[in-house]
């Protein structure tokens, strides 16, 4: 199974897209799609679904995992981030790619276990998964990467 996981933003979106076969995760592709700020908020989606289509057609997933929202400080930052994500959704709905989304307190316990762990927690726990040298930076890519992880391990559980 082929699996792409989103951090949704607007400035950054995250992306990373593993291979599971059985508990076996293997890293194909991880970056980022980045915006400039000086541009036009419907330039900048248009930017994000664009660049979202192109790794979709190339990557063929089986499944788009995306982080879902939670914002408890900045309301404009929560709605400019919810239309990025709704074009990533876009993106994968018109590319006839069945979607999931999780929240980021499921993401921590299918990367670590804990709940409530700490960013750099999650990047070691990325770094070890996925046997990769270093830790994927910015972190909006680890945490696609960890968005992915918490697919392939509660993917097949939530699909039956």
């Amino acid at each position: 199974m082929r699996i792409m996981g989103i951090d949704p933003g607007l400035a950054i979106v995250g992306f990373g897209i593993l291979d599971q076969r059985g508990n076996m995760l293997k890293p194909v592709d991880f970056g980022c799609i980045k915006t400039e700020t000086n541009l036009s908020l419907p330039t900048r989606l248009k930017q994000i679904y664009d660049a979202c289509s192109i790794i979709m057609d190339e990557h063929q997933p089986d499944v788009v995992a995306v982080e879902k929202l939670f914002f408890n400080r900045n309301v404009t930052t929560a709605f400019t981030v919810g239309q990025a994500r709704g074009v990533i959704l876009l993106a994968a709905e018109e590319a006839g790619i069945p979607i999931t989304e999780y929240t980021p307190l499921q993401v921590k316990m299918a990367v670590t276990g804990y709940g409530q762990a700490e960013k750099k927690q999650i990047q070691e726990m990325v770094k070890m998964l996925l046997s990769l040298p270093r830790i994927p930076k910015p972190d909006d890519v680890a945490d696609a990467l960890a968005v992915a992880i918490c697919e392939a391990h509660s993917g097949s559980l939530m699909n039956e």
